[in-house]
């Protein structure tokens, strides 16, 4: 059981980091792609 409870202590740590940056960039990511594609077709407008 103790084994257990250094496993969990040692690797859940980096594992809840991992997901929540995941998600952060997740989002990000989004934003990124609607804002590359708004300047794409202000772009096509433009020509």
């Amino acid at each position: 059981m103790e084994e257990m409870l250094g496993l969990v202590g040692n690797f859940g740590f980096p594992v809840a980091v991992s997901i929540y940056l995941l998600v952060r960039i997740e989002g990000k990511l989004e934003t990124l792609t609607e804002s590359i594609s708004s300047l794409s077709a202000a772009i096509r407008s433009q020509m």
